[in-house]
């Protein structure tokens, strides 16, 4: 039979059939030969002079050109690519995002553009009409062919890396940010951290000092980053000027320092990874503690049970590879370094002077008076020239005034009329009997007994509260009342109490004799008179 196609060609039915046959055969090749099996079977037979290629293409229904491949290939290639496909909708764009990306280069990290940033200026600024997925894609490319790549960096025994971070912890019922210190020895990957209520020289030094004791020695090379607590100043690209405070802290335990490149966190990524690792290990979930010390004494124990681990790639744990390490560690100095920040400040004439956000108190003698603060982490000392004249618990807040009332009895003696209205004594808690003698005075003395209570009150600028108030209460119980027979009584108790000599475990004394005085002698002097 014939078959006519098209304007009169006419095609024999086996012509057709076989033509058929072939283009299907093609079609189906590759879908038939992603089975494994029959493609080994193939390359068997036929390599293997089983069969001939011909009787491979006939058994299998292969075309030729498939058979081919199987025998060129020791498995299936897949199918590949030679270029990317154009994409003719976005290719006059991708100059323009291009353009936006390397401009990005020079913007703040947090505030560059998105691909959907990206995509939704295209639609307004340039008419584009194509999809957010293909600009996606190319920004993604783009990004991935502009990624840095980072050399693995080998750490010696005896280096460290130190950084700050931020974490969050709930510090007596109330939410509360704060700062998150680490620091790491690379080499045995040991670790320790601590929590301070703020990110400043004292705490950063005070890190230090609990790190070292913690390691059982001092790190030979420290890297930091470019912190203004220990970096005055960048000169050029590797050249920094520490602050005082960094260098006293470095020449009294003898490490040298090494700050990192700046936006080069990498150079110390060992301290930032673990950074990470501390705060989603050892702080989650968000702590609730009474104080920030009890935290750092759980962290402590973090610390101590993480130097059990043993990391993969690592010859032993932790433990074992910082007693190892120690060998390349300094010896800490007997003398004990002090954490403290020191400034030079101006008493105002509230007699207060402004340290770190918070303003502390001083004799008002001392007000317009030019004084050195040094803040350290629990407690701030103010002197002028070389005489210490106050000292307060330190303060973490901001805008926190601390009065000692004690400064400013000197200036309510000469203004007894402020006495109940001076804000330094609005939360003073004085025991009862100081009560009691005020009314006393005042009943007595009438206008002068408040001025004569505060003299009496001064007395604590030579003795302790517990002390004056045994004096009052003293003095209450044999009616007197005036300042002048309460500091005599004062003075009576600070004074020792006569020791009688003791002769025991002194045997060559004990056989001294002293004669008793002959008291008429005393009696023939009265009888001349």
């Amino acid at each position: 039979m014939q078959s006519r196609i098209g304007g009169g060609l006419v095609l024999s039915r086996r012509f057709v059939s076989g033509f058929w046959n072939q283009w299907a055969h093609r079609c189906a090749g590759d879908r038939v030969f992603k089975d494994m099996e029959k493609w080994v079977e193939i390359r068997r037979r036929v390599l293997g002079k089983e069969i001939s290629k011909r009787q491979a293409c006939k058994d299998y229904g292969i075309p030729w050109r498939t058979l081919q491949r199987i025998l060129e290939h020791v498995e299936p290639p897949g199918y590949q690519l030679k270029q990317p496909r154009a994409k003719r909708k976005l290719d006059r764009f991708m100059p323009i995002i291009h353009e936006i990306l390397e401009r990005d280069r020079q913007a703040p990290r947090k505030q560059r553009h998105t691909a959907q940033r990206i995509f939704d200026r295209l639609r307004v600024e340039h008419d584009y009409d194509g999809g957010y997925t293909i600009v996606k894609d190319a920004v993604r490319a783009w990004k991935h062919g502009q990624a840095e790549v980072f050399l693995p960096l080998s750490h010696r025994a005896g280096e460290a890396q130190a950084d700050f971070g931020e974490v969050t912890v709930v510090l007596n019922g109330k939410t509360t940010k704060a700062a998150f210190f680490v620091i790491t020895l690379p080499y045995s990957d040991a670790i320790f951290c601590q929590v301070f209520p703020q990110e400043c020289t004292e705490t950063f030094q005070e890190g230090h000092c609990r790190a070292f004791e913690f390691f059982g020695g001092v790190p030979r090379r420290i890297s930091y980053d470019n912190s203004k607590i220990a970096v005055l100043k960048i000169v050029g690209g590797r050249g920094r000027e520490a602050t005082r405070e960094f260098l006293r802290l470095e020449s009294h335990y003898l490490f040298e320092h090494h700050f990192c490149r700046v936006r080069r966190p990498n150079e110390k990524g060992h301290v930032e990874n673990l950074l990470g690792f501390a705060r989603r290990n050892f702080l989650v979930p968000i702590p609730e503690v009474g104080s920030l010390e009890t935290l750092n004494a759980q962290l402590i124990e973090h610390c101590r049970r993480d130097l059990q681990r043993q990391l993969r790639g690592k010859s032993a744990t932790k433990e074992a590879l910082l007693l190892e390490e120690q060998s390349a560690l300094s010896e800490i100095p007997r003398q004990a370094f002090e954490s403290r920040r020191i400034q030079t400040a101006k008493a105002s004439s509230l007699s207060l002077v402004r340290f770190h956000g918070n303003d502390y108190s001083v004799p008002t003698a001392y007000a317009h008076h030019q004084v050195t603060v040094v803040g350290g982490i629990e407690e701030v000392r103010i002197a002028v020239g070389n005489q210490l004249v106050a000292r307060h618990p330190r303060h973490w807040g901001k805008e926190h005034t601390e009065f000692n009332p004690i400064h400013y009895l000197a200036l309510l003696e000469r203004k007894p009329g402020a006495f109940d209205y001076a804000r330094p004594l609005e939360d003073w808690q004085l025991p009862e009997c100081f009560a009691v003698l005020r009314r006393r005075q005042e009943t007595v003395l009438k206008n002068l007994g408040t001025r004569e209570f505060i003299k009496v009150l001064r007395l604590l600028e030579q003795a302790t509260l517990s002390q004056l108030t045994a004096a009052v209460d003293y003095a209450l119980s044999i009616g007197a009342k005036s300042a002048d027979a309460i500091q005599l009584i004062l003075r009576s108790q600070q004074e020792p109490p006569v020791d009688l000599f003791c002769l025991d475990g002194r045997p060559h004394l004990q056989g001294v004799r002293v004669p008793l005085p002959d008291l008429g002698a005393y009696q023939s002097l009265r009888v001349g008179a």
